[in-house]
């Protein structure tokens, strides 16, 4: 089973990334659970949201405390949470960042065993408009980690946004993936 951890700030979308990644993985034939946590339910506020992928039905039905795979779609969350807490020993972690590996490194507190960095911020302005990088962070997982299929990702998030939008969504996504940076630590 791969546990994924996503660690992003209400109104941000970590909660669709969750969903939409587990919706791909659902399209390559995989069992899939998805869900969230909330504390102080407000924009802004840190969110925690959790995809499972397995090739067997899942049975366990906690949150996730040593994830494979943490994402983490904003970066100021690297000063006020461990992201890495529990991460498995040589896992993955992922962070929409403009920040060097050095600079991100030195703000983790358990080096990982793959670090992918993309500026997915920046991707989501130049392709949506706005700075909502859920999206457009799928990319990123899916190049990082090979859990799941690009067009498979692009498919579910074309079917979570129709039209013009599902298009410039999925675009942000492959943009992501195209230009995500991974360091084998």
């Amino acid at each position: 089973m791969i546990e994924i951890r996503f660690h992003g700030r209400g109104g941000q979308g970590a909660v669709t990334a969750a969903n939409i990644l587990a919706s791909a993985a659902f399209r390559e034939g995989k069992y899939v659970q998805a869900f969230p946590f909330f504390g102080v339910e407000r924009r802004g506020a840190p969110v925690t949201a959790f995809t499972r992928i397995d090739d067997k039905p899942i049975r366990i039905k906690t949150q996730i405390y040593e994830p494979d795979v943490v994402v983490v779609l904003d970066p100021s969350l690297l000063d006020t949470v461990d992201v890495t807490a529990g991460l498995k020993e040589g896992g993955t972690v992922i962070v929409n960042t403009e920040k060097s590996k050095e600079e991100v490194l030195t703000k983790l507190k358990k080096k990982p065993g793959k670090l992918a960095l993309v500026d997915a911020t920046g991707i989501a302005l130049e392709i949506l408009g706005v700075p909502v990088t859920n999206t457009a962070i799928l990319g990123a997982v899916a190049k990082a980690t090979g859990i799941v299929g690009l067009d498979h990702v692009k498919e579910a998030i074309q079917e979570t946004f129709s039209g013009a939008l599902g298009e410039k969504n999925a675009r942000a996504a492959e943009e992501s993936f195209n230009r995500t940076v991974i360091y084998e630590l």
